[in-house]
Formats: structure tokens, sequence, C-alpha cells
């Protein structure tokens, strides 16, 4: 529930589900008494971390001034504290509501944004052919002015397959690349339905995932207008960089999402999964032009007072970078995707709901991310040369919070995942490289991208 927004959510345009009422509960916490006991055991690490930094405080100071000391300090060790605190505190007291079938199923229409897809759009199309989804499904391929073979690939596979008689696949061609955004507004003109699913023609879906992700839109709350998918890594096994960032999408993408959602504060609703009203995405004008156009159009609908939601049981595998500069290109479009959202909607910062929390820790990225690269990575070299003033055995004091936080999101997820009858693979190797190295390539990355949107540099996808 929303603590208060500056507008109203505006009338459920949603079709009835026929939703059975949801069964008791003999106890239950609410939301808010959920956030405060997660807001205090963040405040209490917190405040735990600065009284045991005191003395690096003060040698830190002699050394590069008090003001520089406490900042570092606090962003290596205060700010992450407080935010690793509140996610394994929010993430334990999370109880999902019960997603429940529906009387009846609306029609969905699937946009499949395709370019230069011709290695994978086949299998996306596959996983799109075996979903039983009991409404009536459109699916359309979008192809953006793809170079290769993508579009008649996917216009043989669509010919050959066998689909449900409520089914509809076709393909539309694009003459040219016009982009992202440019291909999924014009199949949102030409979408047959109210919902809207996206889906990169790169991916995976896993069986029941448009059910599922349909179900979880119905059982939330009124003024949800969309709901995010859970996006997990197709190609782990590829090489080291794909094994650390199965971990990253399992244990830290997957994780914010659910926490932010116990909330009702769910930032994104990214492209590569995700259900949108159609009439939401019309009135706030479709998809803007943007590297980030998933982040912008999901922060335009939080600015009309409206809600997105996540469904941890609405699965699609996708195909991640395997190679450092791909994975590069992909993070630093991220990056700008974060400062393009708070250009275009400044007023989220003031406006008064329990997600507002979420859009402060977003702004405190990049100060993060500065003192890692700038500070914290110069500091471990130093360590290796006997040098601790940055970081030292004090550091080793985040290791039980980062123990807790693992573990927490481990049970978690596993739960979901053996309920989906999927198993969690051991990759104790791409966890190891997760856990101690994986930063030290993401968050300069992310400085790179932050640097590039103040500078205004040249924007492009860059990931293929």
């Amino acid at each position: 529930m929303l603590l208060q927004t500056s507008s109203p959510p505006g009338p459920d345009t949603r079709a009835p589900g026929g939703n059975a009422p949801p069964p008791r509960r003999r106890f239950y916490v609410p939301v808010r008494a959920k956030f405060a006991s997660a807001t205090l055991l963040g405040i209490a690490w917190c405040a735990l971390s600065v009284w045991l930094s005191q003395a690096w405080l003060h040698d830190l100071g002699e050394l590069i001034g008090a003001a520089p000391a406490l900042f570092v300090i606090a962003f290596i060790a205060y700010v992450p504290g407080f935010m690793n605190a509140f996610m394994a505190g929010s993430i334990l007291l999370d109880r999902r509501p019960r997603r429940r079938r529906l009387a009846e199923y609306p029609g969905v229409t699937v946009l499949v944004a395709c370019y230069n897809e011709a290695a994978n759009i086949g299998d996306t199309l596959t996983s799109l052919f075996a979903q039983d989804y009991p409404g009536p499904l459109e699916v359309l391929v979008l192809d953006d002015g793809s170079t290769d073979d993508s579009a008649a690939i996917a216009e043989r596979a669509i010919a050959a397959a066998t689909v449900a008689e409520r089914h509809r696949f076709r393909v539309v061609r694009g003459e040219r690349n016009v982009g992202k955004a440019g291909v999924l507004n014009r199949g949102l003109a030409m979408a047959s339905h109210e919902l809207i699913v996206t889906i990169d023609g790169d991916s995976w879906a896993y069986r029941d995932a448009l059910t599922h992700i349909v179900e979880r839109y119905h059982n939330d709350p009124p003024h949800t207008r969309a709901v995010a998918g859970s996006v997990l890594v197709r190609n782990s096994r590829h090489n080291w960089l794909t094994r650390a960032q199965e971990w990253d999408y399992f244990h830290g993408i997957a994780a914010v999402k659910r926490m932010q959602s116990l909330y009702h504060g769910t930032l994104v609703a990214q492209g590569a999964f995700s259900l949108y009203d159609r009439a939401a995405l019309r009135d706030v004008g479709g998809w803007p032009e943007s590297v980030g156009e998933d982040i912008v159009v999901s922060w335009a609908l939080l600015s009309r007072g409206w809600r997105i939601g996540y469904a941890e049981d609405a699965i699609l595998f996708t195909n991640v970078p395997d190679r450092l500069g791909q994975f590069a290109r992909q993070r630093k479009r991220w990056s700008r995707g974060l400062f393009e959202a708070f250009r275009a909607y400044p007023g989220l910062l003031v406006k008064p709901r329990m997600s507002l929390m979420f859009i402060w820790w977003n702004l405190l990225f990049l100060p993060l991310d500065l003192v890692y690269t700038f500070a914290f990575i110069p500091g471990v070299v130093l360590a290796l040369f006997g040098h601790y003033w940055i970081a030292g055995p004090l550091t080793l004091a985040v290791l039980p919070l980062a123990v807790l936080w693992n573990m927490a999101i481990f049970r978690v997820q596993n739960r979901v995942f053996r309920a989906q009858a999927l198993r969690v693979r051991r990759n104790y190797g791409g966890f190891s490289f997760y856990v101690l190295a994986y930063s030290m390539i993401l968050q300069p990355v992310c400085v790179w991208g932050y640097v590039s949107e103040l500078l205004g540099l040249r924007k492009r996808w860059g990931t293929k």
C-alpha cells in the first residue's frame, strides 16, 4: 500500500479475473511494520559499523583529512552496510501473497524485439510455442531491420509450428533499424490485446511464464500497471563471465526486485521480460527514445502514482554478454539509463511513498561506485603491500553480513526454483568470483556510464 501519493492512481482498468477471496492468515505482519523493522536493522548495523570504525576513521583522517576520510569510509562501509542489512531483513520478512488462478484469462500480446538474432530467435519462439496460456495469445516478432536471417528464420519456425487455435504468431518486418524503443512502439500500435508482454529475441520463456505473470498482475493491488518477470541467465556455462553473471541475476537483481516489490516499490519493469497495461503505456507516451527505455518508461508509470509488481515465479532465461567488452557496454548503458530516468522524472525524489527510499538509494549509486573505483580498489592493491589505510582487517567485519545476506536470498530463491521443478546447479567458481571480484569490474564500468552521460557522449545499444 502506498503511504501517500501526490495524485490518485486512477481507476483499475484490468479485466475481472474472477479470483476467489484469499485464505485467512492466522498471523500477518503489515508491510509498514516490515519496512520499519528492516530499517531499524539497517540503522543498527550502520551504528555498529560507525562504532567499530573509529580507529580506522582516525588513522585515515590523519592521512587524507577528516572530511575525505569520513566520505570514503561512509561509502565503503556505512551506506553499503545499511543497504545489505535492510535487504537481508526484508528478504527474511517477506511472505509473498498467493498467486491464484483466474476464472477467465485475458488476451495478451507478446512483443518480441528482434535485431540480428538469427542464432537465438528460433529457440525463443520454440519456448513461446510451448506456453500453455489459457487465454488468447498474440505474438508479434518485431524485426528491427536485421541484417541477418532473423526474420526468415522466425517465419519458417512459425510456419512449421503447431500451436493452440487461440494463439497467433506473426513476423513484422522492419525496413530499417529504428532502435528498441521504436520497434516496441510499432508493436504497441499493432497490438490486439490490453495486456502487453515484452520479451527479448535471445530468451527462453520457462513453462507457464506467461500464465504466472498474468496471474500475478491480477492478484496484485488494483493500481498495479506493470509486473516485472524473473530474468535469469541461460548461457551460464559458457565462460567465467557468464558464470559470475548467473549469480548476479540469481542473487543480486532478483533479490532487489523482490525487496522492492515487498514495499510496493519495484523500480524497473525490465524490457527482457515484463507485463504492461496497454492503456497505461499509451498514457505515458510509450517507450521513450533512450538507451534505458525500460527504466524510463517504468519511472513514467511510477510518476503517475501507479505500481509495478514482481512475479518471482514467472521465469525467463536470457543470454547474457560473454565477452568483457560486450558486458561493459551493457552495464554502461544501464547506468546511463538510470541518469536518463532521473533527468526525466526528478519529482520522484520527493514523492512520499515507501519506494522513495529506493529512489534515493539509486541516487547513492554514483558516490558508491566512485568511492569503490577510486578508493577501495586502490586500497586493496595497497593492502597487498602491507598498507592497510583503506582496506584492511577491519573490512573483514562485513563478512558476517555478506554471509547472512547470501544465505537468506539463496534460501528464498532455492524455494522458488523447487516450486518450478528447477534445480540450482553447482557453480562454485562463478560464485567465488561473484563475491570476491565481480564488483571490481562492474562498478568501474558503471562510473564509465555515469561520466558518459554527464558528458553527453554518443549513445548506442552496443551489445551486439
